[in-house]
């Protein structure tokens, strides 16, 4: 296993990659870290799941997800991924989409175990991750720097794989585009999250902005982000 692929420069959407790569016809969904449900959105709206089961770990993006009334076959529950409320090989789709190295690093391993325990055998994980590169990364490294915890979850990973509990399918490597019109969208979507509160001092958010906007250009700035997908398979 890898943690990156320097040479990689396909972009993609990850939602279409995903939905070519895996097999939702009729299947139970569990997703792990839905934070505004977006994605949980996306692939609800696509009609082919049975039921998704989207978990967030912060309260209050918990409580605004329980507002959406217009996805049926969606139930958003509240938990982290350390202690799934869920029974055992209940799920065969697993998605946790660069939510992992959010998880407390001394939770990690559990993390990976219960994945593997409420999927059922033969079920597949599709752990997404952002890779610890690139000219957004350059600008969030200087408030939040997630060196650390990427490694961690990565290390995860490969603890699972190695010791059996989940099997490595394949690995992907792609880039994503991230698109800001000014400063103040990217201190929006960056910096004022409810999931970690960045208290930035007057210097610091200074530096930030400045860094932000060395990549900014009359129609706004764009990104290419480099990620990786572990997809992961429990032994049947």
């Amino acid at each position: 296993m890898e943690i990156a692929d320097p040479a990689q420069e396909m972009l993609v959407n990850e939602i279409k990659l995903m939905l070519a790569e895996l097999p939702f016809d009729g299947a139970e969904v569990l997703e792990l870290g839905c934070g505004k449900a977006e994605k949980t959105r996306l692939l609800a709206e696509t009609g082919r799941v049975k039921e998704i089961v989207a978990l967030e770990v912060d309260d209050i993006q918990h409580q605004r997800n329980l507002q959406i009334d217009d996805l049926p076959n969606v139930h958003f529950s509240h938990g982290g991924a350390e202690a799934i409320p869920m029974a055992d090989n209940s799920v065969d789709i697993v998605l946790m989409f660069k939510s992992l190295h959010h998880v407390p690093t001394e939770h990690m391993d559990a993390a990976l175990g219960e994945i593997a325990r409420v999927l059922k055998p033969g079920g597949l994980a599709w752990i997404s991750e952002p890779v610890f590169a690139g000219e957004l990364n350059e600008v969030f490294r200087l408030f939040h720097d997630e060196k650390a915890v990427r490694e961690a979850a990565f290390a995860a990973i490969r603890k699972a794989v190695d010791d059996g509990r989940l099997g490595l399918e394949k690995q992907l490597f792609f880039n994503t585009r991230s698109f800001f019109e000014n400063f103040d969208q990217f201190d929006r979507r960056m910096i004022q999250v409810t999931h970690t509160s960045h208290q930035l001092a007057p210097d610091l958010y200074r530096r930030v902005q400045e860094k932000f906007e060395s990549y900014l250009t009359p129609e706004g700035a764009t990104f290419l982000n480099p990620q990786r997908v572990d997809l992961l398979r429990k032994p049947a």
